[in-house]
């Protein structure tokens, strides 16, 4: 496959798998308000924030942004793209546990044992321990299964961002096992250098054209009503 079928393919499965998908689930969940967990020491106070009073505006959107515009289509981002490399044959899923995908390095050739993680910010301290300790225990497994396999094929990719922008938790792994981020990982599972910084452009001219449908307010706006309606809340 050229580099330009496999951008088109890329951009168009962002599109729909992403994009797209963000805008359905807002819509069919997040505009419910039966599906938050609701902080009641905190919300009149971010509802006043929002629009300096405690209204049914005000807590829906208190209750809204945070999932719609964060947790939500983060969360889901490096599932997908996971998913899209599997589909589009770029990667095998791993039958490892803890790994997340197998892939041929288009560098050197050598097969890579991979945890996929989405930017340089999304570790914890206390994920390391964990980390390092999965790709101990397939190590371990690679030795006792005479596998030709060391310490560099098993790696951690990051799908965005620079390497001078890696955390230090992401820094104390790659002392180990290495941390391919953005462009280089991009390189080595699809073959082509600059790939990463022109699906990048892709994606910001395909942004531009999206049709929003106005979906997000009305999502805000349905919960609003779904608020005002509840018992939960008083607002005599």
């Amino acid at each position: 496959m050229s580099e330009l079928e496999l951008l088109n393919i890329v951009r168009d499965y962002f599109r729909d798998k992403i994009f797209e998908n963000h805008k359905k689930n807002v819509l069919k969940d997040h505009s419910k308000l039966k599906s938050y967990k609701i902080n009641p020491i905190l919300v009149k106070y971010l509802s006043k924030i929002l629009e300096d009073d405690f209204t049914p505006l005000g807590i829906a959107k208190a209750l809204y942004y945070p999932r719609v515009l964060g947790t939500s289509i983060n969360t889901s981002f490096g599932t997908r793209i996971q998913n899209m490399f599997v589909e589009l044959e770029l990667a095998n899923g791993s039958l490892i546990k803890g790994m997340d995908i197998e892939f041929i390095d288009k560098i050197d050739n050598r097969k890579k044992w991979c945890q996929l993680k989405s930017g340089p910010n999304t570790i914890n301290s206390e994920d390391v321990n964990p980390l390092l300790k999965k790709f101990s225990t397939v190590a371990n497994l690679a030795r006792t299964n005479a596998m030709n396999l060391n310490n560099n094929d098993l790696i951690l990719g990051v799908l965005y961002g620079e390497s001078s922008q890696l955390s230090q938790h992401y820094r104390r792994i790659d002392e180990k096992h290495p941390v391919i981020i953005g462009k280089e990982f991009w390189h080595r599972i699809t073959g082509y250098p600059d790939f990463y910084n022109k699906l990048v452009e892709d994606l910001d001219k395909l942004i531009l054209t999206l049709e929003t449908e106005d979906f997000f307010k009305r999502g805000y706006m349905a919960l609003a009503i779904e608020v005002e309606a509840s018992d939960l809340f008083d607002f005599s």
